[in-house]
């Protein structure tokens, strides 16, 4: 009898020994405010919403880049952008090249690495050292063949390869080398929410590593025919302003989050976030499963299809000041129950990596996640008293206005350096949080102190830089700007009224999505 009872609580202690499984769930290009538990009052998010209630909601937490490759890589290194060297999305113009943009701009942009450095021990890996079933579906970008993420640690890849966005659309055929067409007219993210729910139904007595990155809400904004009546009705009921954007210093920038395509994208990818839980839940993996949600940078609100508005943050992806790079930033621990929901200590998403370690009970290696902490005590409710600088560097110009520019952010203090002729901009959050009050000649002594510190920082990282562009023709970008203030303004303008009216229609089959089996 005696021995009978010791073997079972040794079972019981094993069980409770059982390492979490991990669900990381990242969203392209989705704005801070974009969720309604961010404070949108237009889309429409129940299931993350939930997750973010069930959870630590961080409400300064920031991606490591203003574009997509570098904070994908940041996530999967724990290492800052010029640390790990890809400093723009791959595939990006540099140098000469980036003159056949036809930008007219002053300098030329720094070259990058091209994908994932293979020497360092991503996020996947180090799980799956440790006996973790490693699983990725979605966008992948850090790199070509070579540098997929079966090379990097995830032994099944559904959707992920080089491209930054869904070749064939948001409805099948998707065009993609890595996801087999099953229906036409279905939708890749919804596809990608049921590979993964199969995935862990599949693993439901093993321990798994789960890497759910969907390709929306990237461009093409795409949706079906019934989610944009739902929100272009929205929008009318709610009066439709008759301007929707303004002018930054070099595109427009839309105001207003009132596009029914973006909003019927944004429930379709939060319609796949709830199969995803679901199925934790119905395989009662939902208690031991860490749930991870952010986004790689800003909401668009410039350049590509000027999807949506980050107000009151300034400007959007690929912009240096806060629209660009704050992100609904949620870790839920099933196990860690506090009367705080929610914090403001500023984190970034090289901080994954050793928290899930941490969590996972699992050893830290300090020397591939250089440049995150882990926020595990924060998560246990105790105070994290660390001063550290949050450092971003990009040499380039982006798609969507913003300029090439560096940023040190330390005890609440946001220092912009640029490129282009060494000027600096110094902002206090977050009472400065629209980024519209440059206070540099308030307080000379700190903007001194951060902008040495940042100098010092991209010295010992090895940092690139963009060069001067010797054929510079300020005439032509003149011409550029004024042609954007003119005629570009009036087109966005007259398109966001289209796709508002009752009579809208992209196509006959609304890109594919109401193509049945044949």
């Amino acid at each position: 009898m005696f021995t009978i009872l010791l073997f079972n609580c040794k079972k019981e202690e094993k069980s409770k020994l059982k390492k979490p499984n991990i669900l990381f769930i990242l969203v392209d290009d989705l704005g801070y405010h974009d969720l309604g538990s961010t404070g949108s009052t237009f889309y429409e998010t129940p299931n993350v919403d939930r997750l973010a209630n069930q959870g630590m909601m961080f409400t300064q937490g920031y991606a490591s880049s203003r574009v997509c490759s570098p904070s994908r890589a940041s996530i999967m290194t724990g290492q800052f952008t010029a640390r790990h060297g890809i400093t723009d999305w791959i595939g990006a113009k540099v140098g000469e090249d980036w003159r056949t943009r036809k930008r007219y701009d002053k300098l030329l942009p720094a070259d990058y690495v091209k994908e994932l450095p293979k020497q360092d021990k991503v996020l996947a890996e180090a799980f799956k050292e440790e006996g973790y079933n490693t699983f990725f579906a979605g966008k992948w970008h850090l790199g070509d063949k070579g540098s997929y993420p079966e090379d990097h640690g995830f032994e099944i890849n559904k959707g992920g390869f080089h491209r930054g966005g869904p070749s064939g659309g948001f409805f099948s055929p998707f065009k993609n080398p890595k996801l087999k067409d099953k229906e036409k007219g279905e939708n890749l993210t919804i596809r990608l929410a049921k590979e993964t729910a199969q995935f862990i139904q599949q693993q439901k007595d093993s321990t798994f590593f789960v890497f759910l990155s969907f390709y929306a809400v990237h461009a093409p904004i795409q949706t079906t025919e019934t989610k944009w009546s739902k929100y272009r009705n929205k929008a009318d009921s709610l009066g439709i302003d008759k301007s929707g954007y303004k002018m930054e210093r070099v595109l427009p920038v839309r105001q207003v989050q009132d596009n029914p395509i973006y909003g019927g994208l944004v429930e379709t990818m939060d319609d796949a976030v709830g199969i995803v839980l679901n199925a934790l839940k119905e395989n009662d993996l939902d208690k031991n499963t860490i749930v991870v949600f952010t986004s790689d940078n800003g909401g668009v609100a410039s350049g590509d299809h000027y999807a949506t508005s980050n107000l009151p943050l300034r400007g959007g992806k690929g912009y240096q000041w806060e629209g660009g790079i704050r992100e609904p930033f949620f870790i839920k621990v099933p196990w860690l129950k506090n009367k705080a929901t929610a914090t403001s200590f500023p984190v970034i998403h090289t901080d994954f990596y050793p928290t899930l370690l941490d969590l996972a009970n699992i050893p830290l290696q300090p020397e591939q996640h250089i440049d995150g902490i882990s926020l595990k005590p924060i998560l246990e409710g105790k105070e994290m008293n660390v001063d550290r600088p949050l450092y971003w560097h990009y040499p380039h110009y982006g798609n969507q206005g913003g300029e090439p520019s560096s940023i040190i952010q330390q005890n609440g203090w946001k220092l912009i350096h640029y490129w282009e002729d060494n000027r600096e901009e110094l902002f206090k959050l977050p009472s400065t949080e629209k980024d519209e009050l440059n206070v540099i000649t308030k307080h000379p002594k700190i903007a001194q102190k951060l902008s040495n510190q940042l100098r010092s920082w991209l010295k010992e990282v090895d940092a690139k830089y963009p060069e001067k562009d010797m054929e510079f023709d300020s005439i032509k970008r003149q011409k550029r700007r004024i042609n954007i203030k003119t005629k570009k303004l009036e087109s966005l303008e007259k398109s966001r009224l289209e796709v508002l009216s009752k009579d809208f229609k992209p196509n006959d089959n609304w890109w594919k999505s109401k193509i049945t089996k044949d």
